[in-house]
Formats: C-alpha cells, structure tokens, sequence
C-alpha cells in the first residue's frame, strides 16, 4: 500500500430522516466494500447522538477513491444524501500510519 486514501465522512440526519438517512448508508456497505482498491468501509454511530453517522473509508490510492465515487450506488448515494443529511466529509493522506 503506496499511497492510500482515507476519507472520514460525518453526516446528521436532518429532522426526521435519520432512518432514511441509515438505509441509505446501509445500502452503500456491501457494494462499496466490493470495490477493489477498498480495504475499510465502516458505518459508526455517534453515542450520544443517534442521528449522526460516522463513515471511516480506506482505499488503495486516488484512482481507487475516482473508482468509487463513479460507481452507481455512490451516485445514487450523491443524489439523495442533500435532502437527509448534513455532510461533513474529509479526505486524508497518511501522515505517520501503523
């Protein structure tokens, strides 16, 4: 692993559709972690706020990171995220990693 790619995203689920929000984020597990240049997606839930979700996603390199925001489930994920959640996401480089 050269150049992994590290994204975490935090995303709260607007009034109402935080069970909206975690099918969504439910359906995005099994295809995202089928994707070859991926070696983590998690799905965290926030303790003290169970409308808010933490993803912890780990791929390869860039192209495997270009790989996985052109497939269809993260397209159709792109399309419907806005109207249920607030979307935080940050992507990383690894800087001292074990």
């Amino acid at each position: 692993m050269l150049d992994p790619v590290k994204i975490v995203a935090i995303l709260t689920a607007r009034p109402g559709k935080a069970a909206q929000l975690r099918t969504l984020l439910d359906g995005m597990i099994t295809p995202s972690r089928g994707e070859p240049g991926n070696l983590r997606y998690d799905l965290w839930q926030d303790q003290s706020d169970p409308a808010r979700f933490v993803l912890d996603e780990l791929y390869v390199d860039g192209d495997a990171v270009a790989a996985h925001r052109a497939s269809p489930h993260f397209q159709s994920y792109v399309s419907a995220i806005a109207d249920l959640a607030e979307r935080t996401a940050v992507t990383l480089d690894p800087a001292s990693v074990a």
